[in-house]
């Protein structure tokens, strides 16, 4: 049984990452934002990049490596009841992700690449504030697919 519990803790550990990373990487970011000054924005903005590739996207990988191999392993069936759900909103929360999040992550980076003076512009800052719009839409189906994975309920 020692496999089963190696994948929990791989899923575990990528839910953590996953999780961990959207919510810092939120708070840092609109504070970044609130500051304002453009050398902190581009800064801001290649470190989301950077953690979006090295936890983000690796917290996916194992969350969904480590839940696939449990469930294979303990007999779940993937199509039914709250681990259906579970998986409908983690495509939700991921479509969103690649859909909206992901495209603004791309213009941003590119504006605060060509950042002059001392203002980063109103662009910059009404993609900021669709991407942290967005990024809490796509926060509530991820917490809902937690809370499902954790209580199972009937």
């Amino acid at each position: 049984m020692m496999v089963y519990e190696l994948a929990k803790f791989l899923h575990v550990t990528g839910v953590v990452m996953l999780m961990g990373n959207i919510t810092v990487t939120a708070i840092w970011k609109f504070f970044a934002d609130r500051d304002g000054r453009p050398a902190v924005l581009a800064f801001a903005q290649k470190l989301v990049t950077y953690t979006d590739w090295s936890m983000t996207v690796w917290g996916v990988v194992l969350t969904m490596a480590g839940g696939y191999f449990m469930a294979f392993r303990g007999g779940f069936a993937l199509g039914s009841g709250w681990l259906l759900w579970s998986q409908i909103l983690f495509v939700v929360a991921g479509l969103i992700w690649l859909l909206k999040i992901v495209p603004i992550q791309i213009r941003q980076a590119r504006l605060a690449r060509a950042f002059s003076g001392d203002d980063v512009g109103e662009a910059y800052r009404a993609l900021s504030r669709a991407w942290l719009g967005w990024g809490l839409v796509s926060t509530v189906p991820l917490v809902a697919a937690t809370w499902l994975m954790v209580a199972k309920p009937g």
